[in-house]
């Protein structure tokens, strides 16, 4: 289930922390500061999409991503591959190494993987 704007930052906090309390995640975040209740409130949602899980210690919640980021991001992309280049990686990949600029050694290096893969199928 995809994740808001909102959600996706503090996800990113949480990615980083790897497992926190409400009071780090919230220290995490830059100023301004949002409420402890938005922050709680975004938690809930997210736990609800099974994107995040927690452990009880007394009374507080330490929370940890039960998603990891390269996978959150394999289905962020696909899903952007699939809506905006009508489901073809070869489009992604072309409009990507166009529209990047990349210079002659990242080329090299993008072409080098696409060779590994190749030896691999």
């Amino acid at each position: 289930m995809p994740l808001s704007s909102a959600e996706e930052q503090l996800m990113h906090h949480l990615w980083k922390l790897k497992r926190a309390y409400l009071k780090e995640l919230i220290a995490a975040i830059p100023a301004p500061k949002p409420a402890k209740t938005t922050v709680a409130t975004l938690l809930k949602r997210m736990i609800d999409k099974g994107m995040v899980g927690y452990d009880l210690h007394g009374n507080s919640r330490q929370y940890y991503p039960k998603v990891s980021k390269q996978s959150y991001f394999a289905k962020k992309l696909k899903g952007m591959i699939d809506s905006y280049f009508d489901a073809s990686p070869g489009a992604f990949a072309s409009y990507f190494a166009e529209s990047t600029k990349l210079n002659k050694a990242q080329l090299q290096e993008l072409q080098d993987i696409i060779n590994r893969k190749l030896e691999e199928e």
